[in-house]
């Protein structure tokens, strides 16, 4: 098991109640953990529209992750 810390933003922060948490995983990458807290939070968003950053640099959804590292995912916003 891998332990990383999660950051979420926008809607995936109202989803899950929380800003950050920090979880131990199977998933070997940022698509597999996507998909892992989208069962957990019913997230409503597909992978081919979230942004994802691994230790603070923007990756393809297919990056591997290691132990530590700081996971964020970023949903599509809109503003006016």
């Amino acid at each position: 098991m891998t332990t990383l810390h999660i950051i979420y933003f926008a809607a995936l922060c109202d989803a899950t109640g929380r800003e950050e948490e920090t979880l131990k995983t199977e998933a070997e990458t940022a698509k597999a953990l996507f998909h892992e807290l989208t069962e957990k939070y019913c997230w409503p968003f597909s992978e081919a529209n979230i942004l994802v950053a691994i230790n603070d640099r923007y990756r393809p959804v297919d990056t591997s992750l290691q132990e530590g590292d700081r996971v964020v995912f970023i949903p599509p916003v809109s503003g006016g």
